[in-house]
């Protein structure tokens, strides 16, 4: 069964390639029919001791400094009352916050409510739809929900003002929406593709990564294969950039035993253009020459050494070009493309670095200071709930607050399908650990999971269902309607770096999740706080099954936490989106968990002020 699985998992991505370069399509997307306020919040300048928000409401209590945002402005694909955004240190990303206003005919709660999603995922999860919406939900119970969508997902965008931001914003929705139309109408073929291809359609999926210069990078040979002198100075140039680029460590994103990795693969992929000829000897020279210069510290005299390296590499290709030899007919060419997709793979991994570390340091405490400076709980904490990898980051901000002796500023937390261990378990999840090879990860830095499932969707939805386990793995047999799983699987899911896969795959492993360093496991100070939890699990869930739940509730406190495992022996039956979604969540799920917040909600004289906007 799991060498079926994996061969499904490599035929989907081919799938998805062939469908995302066929038609440049983007990421998940999606529309609602909810029409709401939009109101979109900006930093204006942060000091050292605190970070100062400005927000831009369609209010006409607004004050003068604030810009009005007219309703039709908030991005399409965004169906809660509001959109803010709120920076984030050391970045240049400015995170989405999805606020969904509490009811004013609802009781008035102490504390406002922040939702986490899984990994790979966006805000559409909690909001599939007017019926089936978690966030609506809480916020007719009185609740002020917040869903935050971490950086790289959803809407959140990288800028540097309020123009831009609301540019990339609209631009992205725009994506998510004619991915998913596009690969509804797909046709949808299963022909192999190359790992440069994955590369070229996870970069289509996201924000393009930087323009390509293929116009300046084409080598135009004639007959008898002779570039141009013009041509050739590009080429040179740009395969020095390349080199300076590994010999500056990517300025801080390659370690060194990274940057030897990545060196040796273009080494190779040069190699085998040459092979079997007698330029590959004088290459290999060369080749140990440049490896020498990249492990030196980088400077002047360097940079020229590089620089004439990479001439005689191009004239060994310029030779190559006029042999008549047949494994070397069209050299140049295939040199130009061996060094544009190296170069996009640079760029990848540039713009993917960050890991699990950097959602749980810089993201989530980023969240949790605009969410209640702007909700004013007056003891300053809040309630939150996360499914999957956020519920993970829920466990992880308790542990790591415990070990640091910090408060957490959690009221009470749910989680939802989540665990910080789950080597007891049978988590389908273990399949990716083949995945979690260092090298691996760089030679494919990022999972395009939104492009993967929606290409993959038709074969699991429809005759003769090859793929149809992936259905298992999202939503019980019955328990969702197809309209809100075709939804979720469409529009829901992101695009995810391998750091960040590299990092959550230690929960695979003894010891459970660990940080970045691996020197801290955060399930051993997960016991430590003192903050009420409540562990949800589904009985079918093949993600994150009970017994991993269980596993991460039996190290604290039994006063301190509530577990509960949704499904009955003769159904209904509950899988991982489940909880969240299912078509009996709103009956079973949301109540427990509204009761449960209710009740660790209460702080005496309290009260969050429902605010209406345009009102006082």
């Amino acid at each position: 069964m799991a060498t079926t699985i994996q061969s499904d998992i490599r035929s989907a991505l081919h799938v998805a390639t062939s469908t995302i370069l066929s038609r440049g399509g983007g990421g998940g997307g999606g529309g609602g029919t909810r029409r709401a306020v939009a109101v979109c919040s900006f930093p204006i300048r942060r000091t050292k001791s605190s970070l100062r928000l400005r927000a831009f409401f369609s209010s006409s209590s607004s004050s003068s400094n604030d810009a009005v945002l007219k309703s039709q402005e908030k991005p399409p694909i965004c169906t809660a009352d509001e959109l803010h955004y709120v920076p984030v240190s050391s970045s240049d990303w400015k995170l989405a916050l999805w606020r969904y206003r509490p009811s004013p005919q609802a009781p008035p709660r102490n504390h406002p409510l922040l939702l986490l999603s899984g990994v790979g995922t966006n805000a559409i999860g909690y909001d599939l739809s007017p019926e089936s919406s978690f966030a609506r939900y809480m916020s007719g119970q009185g609740f002020d929900t917040w869903i935050l969508e971490v950086r790289g997902a959803g809407l959140s965008v990288q800028g540097s003002n309020a123009k831009e931001i609301k540019q990339s914003a609209n631009e992205r929705s725009r994506q998510m929406e004619a991915a998913s139309k596009s690969m509804t109408n797909s046709a949808f073929p299963v022909e192999p593709q190359s790992t440069n291809s994955t590369i070229a359609f996870a970069e289509s999926e996201t924000f393009a990564v930087k323009e390509k210069e293929s116009e300046t990078m084409t080598v135009k040979g004639d007959t008898t294969g002779m570039a141009t002198v013009w041509d050739e100075s590009r080429l040179v140039m740009k395969l020095t950039e390349t080199f300076m680029r590994l010999s500056e460590r990517l300025s801080g994103f390659l370690s060194e035993g990274q940057s030897k990795i990545m060196s040796a693969k273009l080494f190779d992929q040069i190699s085998r253009l040459l092979v079997d000829s007698q330029l590959s000897g004088r290459f290999n020279d060369i080749r140990d020459k440049l490896l020498g210069l990249l492990e030196t510290r980088q400077n002047s005299s360097i940079a020229s050494q590089i620089r004439d390296l990479s001439q005689r590499i191009v004239n060994i290709i310029d030779e190559g070009q006029i042999s008549v030899s047949p494994p070397l007919f069209d050299l140049q060419e295939r040199f130009v493309s061996t060094i544009e997709d190296f170069q996009k793979q640079l760029d990848l991994i540039v713009k993917y670095d960050w890991d699990f570390d950097h959602y749980l340091e810089e993201d989530v405490p980023a969240a949790i200071e605009y969410v209640t400076a702007e909700s004013k709980p007056k003891d300053g904490k809040l309630l939150a709930i996360g499914h999957s990898m956020g519920g993970i980051l829920l466990y992880s901000t308790l542990s790591r607050c415990a070990f640091e002796g910090r408060d957490s500023r959690f009221a009470a937390i749910v989680t939802l399908a989540s665990s910080l261990d789950y080597t007891s378990s049978k988590s389908s999840l273990k399949l990716l650990l083949p995945l979690a090879d260092p090298a691996q990860a760089l030679s494919v830095p990022v999972v395009p999971l939104g492009t993967l499932l929606a290409a993959a969707y038709p074969l699991s939805s429809r005759p003769p269902y090859v793929l149809s386990w992936l259905n298992n793995l999202i939503s019980a047999e019955d328990m969702m309607h197809p309209e809100l799983l075709k939804k979720l699987v469409l529009n829901n899911f992101c695009t995810i770096p391998a750091k960040l896969l590299l990092q959550l795959t230690t929960a695979f492993r003894e010891g459970g999740l660990c940080d970045r360093s691996g020197t801290l496991s955060y399930k051993d100070h997960v016991h430590k706080g003192n903050v009420p939890i409540l562990a949800l699990a589904g009985d079918q869930d093949l993600i994150c099954p009970p017994e991993a739940v269980e596993a991460t509730v039996k190290l604290i406190p039994e006063q301190l936490v509530t577990y509960k495992v949704f499904g009955e022996p003769g159904g209904p039956h509950y899988a991982h989106y489940d909880l969240v979604g299912g078509r009996l969540a709103v009956e079973q799920v949301y109540p427990c968990i509204t009761q449960f917040l209710t009740q660790h909600d209460s702080a005496e004289d309290v009260q969050i002020k429902h605010s209406i906007p345009g009102g006082p």
